[in-house]
């Protein structure tokens, strides 16, 4: 059986250009990039073009400002422990209800230091309320760490909006955000709309590249100690030896969003004819960030009074690779945070799936999903307790 893969939030395949580019830092290429003699030259230049595609792709006016990390959450890590650790007077750190446990963990790790952080609430669509983040600024905020796009819901954030009136409050107040789930799937521009980012987060594997490899956006002047002591690299910010083939291939990533940042228009027709019809096809269903801008390929909708984990378990069996939420989480038998916080009914939550499209799907696997999904549901539901218990009625979907 063929699997129809729809979990690109999680990570996504990586894309035969990107591989091939790789291929020659993996064998001929494989030598040190710090090493002295002639043959490491070919590395590090690769590192160097990598570093001004990644550069150039983001608007960002230096290369400079690109630091390879391994992965995203290590970039979040740096960036708000780093920050914490150049500036350690300021005590008050800004984030929202529904980031990533890269961000959230780090943030209660550091109130438990003695760091106040605020948690901003969202809406019911899973929008942040403007006037709760300007009443949450303060004199002696340190950091503001808001993601641009959630990888659960796909809900967008404002953050150029955001990041404006950090700047107006204090230029002082650091502003990061995490931008895994969009970068490569919506245009950013930190010479631009993003021009008051101080910090910006994102990993390679979300984008066609291999996974092991990140980047951490940091702007010229913002305060940012060391997060890793040892060697020179990364004009010793980070040090370890490189992962040359990973930063080849993620520039070659960029190098091919940037030419095909317009397919996501038909990711999102893809994403949109999908919601549509499960909505139409299954009763007791909702889509969660409906309302709210969200990323082109993400659809986050729950059934009522069933486990979205039995709904995974069915698809799988029809060859269909979907996920409840982040795979950060993946294992956890509570609902998501992301759900709770937007006021999702436990009913409800507990029956989500994320179903996450990328470039490489199409219409007829979307149609698969649509004539597969209403059968898995109406199967489960027969078995159900939870709709008895709720409705005290026959179930919709019974025979």
């Amino acid at each position: 059986m063929e699997s129809i893969y729809v979990d690109n939030n999680a990570t996504t395949p990586v894309a035969p250009e990107v591989y091939e580019a790789m291929i020659p830092y993996l064998t001929a290429q494989f030598h040190n990039p710090s090493s002295m003699y002639e043959r490491a030259r070919g590395p590090a230049e690769a590192i160097s073009r990598a570093r001004r595609t990644i550069a150039a792709f983001l608007g960002a006016a230096q290369p400079e400002e690109i630091v390879f990390t391994s992965c995203g959450t290590e970039s979040n890590n740096a960036a708000l422990r780093g920050v914490a650790r150049a500036a350690p007077a300021r005590r008050h750190v800004i984030t929202t209800a529904v980031e990533h446990p890269a961000v959230l963990e780090v943030a209660k790790v550091m109130a438990r230091e003695g760091f106040e952080v605020s948690l901003l609430p969202v809406d019911e669509a899973g929008r942040l309320d403007v006037a709760d983040f300007v009443r949450a600024l303060r004199p002696d905020t340190l950091i503001v760490s808001v993601m641009h796009g959630n990888n659960e819901t796909g809900v967008l954030f404002p953050v150029a909006e955001l990041a404006r009136i950090t700047k107006e409050t204090s230029p002082d107040i650091v502003f990061h955000t995490d931008a895994t789930q969009t970068v490569g799937k919506v245009p950013i521009d930190l010479s631009g709309a993003f021009r008051h980012v101080d910090l910006l987060s994102f990993s390679a594997h979300k984008l066609h590249a291999p996974k092991g490899v990140g980047a951490l956006f940091v702007r010229r002047g913002t305060p940012v100690a060391t997060f890793m002591i040892g060697g020179h690299q990364e004009r010793g910010r980070r040090a370890g030896t490189e992962n040359v083939a990973g930063i080849v291939a993620m520039g070659t990533a960029c190098e091919l969003a940037q030419r095909t940042m317009g397919e996501e228009e038909r990711v999102r027709a893809l994403r949109d004819r999908l919601e549509r019809e499960l909505l139409a096809r299954i009763p007791y269903a909702r889509v969660n960030g409906a309302g709210a801008e969200r990323l082109p390929g993400t659809l986050n909708v729950s059934f009522f009074y069933i486990e979205g984990e039995s709904i995974l378990f069915q698809l799988d069996a029809h060859g269909v690779c979907a996920s409840s939420g982040s795979a950060c989480t993946s294992g956890s038998l509570e609902p998501s945070h992301v759900l709770m916080a937007m006021k999702v009914p436990h009913s409800a939550a507990h029956g989500s799936v994320r179903l996450s499209l990328s470039r490489y799907n199409t219409e007829q696997e979307i149609d698969t999903i649509i004539e597969v999904m209403p059968a898995v549901v109406a199967s489960l539901r027969r078995l159900s307790p939870y709709w008895d218990a709720e409705k005290g009625a026959p179930r919709p979907d019974a025979p």
